[in-house]
């Protein structure tokens, strides 16, 4: 009887290690899908509009909290956006790929541009330049495709 609990027991475990991982899985495939999917430009299907790239490449993330935007900011060396396989690479990967189940991953733009880009802007800013300039949503609108991002993630993992 006692070996019984006892295998009855690891099988518990084991079943809880394994849901663990696929939740762990899900978590971080998603968030970089996400990710890619603000970060797709409006000639690849997307909603972020592309002039140079700064601001594309200017997306950190962490786990300590927002990075705030800054006029001073530069993209992070080696942390690049293919455009042609939608992929990520550098330093955005590694600190999805180091998060626990749970954890909050911030990905922020600190492009001092990036809230005008998103939302728009009609006036005349700091330097006092006119502006009547429509947002483009790119952050909303990925955010509102997160269910079915994770819903497709999920579907994956199942098939494997």
């Amino acid at each position: 009887m006692a070996s019984e609990n006892l295998s009855f027991s690891a099988a518990v475990d084991a079943w809880c290690k394994e849901r663990d991982a696929r939740l762990e899985a899900v978590f971080k495939e998603s968030t970089k899908r996400l990710i890619v999917e603000v970060r797709r430009p409006k000639a690849k299907g997307g909603n972020m509009p592309v002039d140079t790239g700064y601001l594309r490449n200017s997306l950190v993330t962490s786990t300590d909290g927002p990075t705030p935007i800054s006029s001073e900011s530069k993209p992070a060396p080696g942390d690049k956006f293919d455009t042609a396989s939608d992929t990520l690479a550098g330093p955005v990967t590694l600190i999805i790929n180091g998060a626990k189940l749970g954890q909050t991953i911030w990905a922020c733009f600190t492009a001092a541009y990036a809230a005008r880009l998103e939302y728009g802007f009609s006036g005349e800013d700091s330097l006092g330049r006119k502006y009547a300039q429509s947002g483009n949503g790119f952050v909303r609108l990925a955010a509102q495709r997160w269910r079915a991002i994770v819903e497709s993630v999920v579907t994956e993992l199942k098939q494997r």
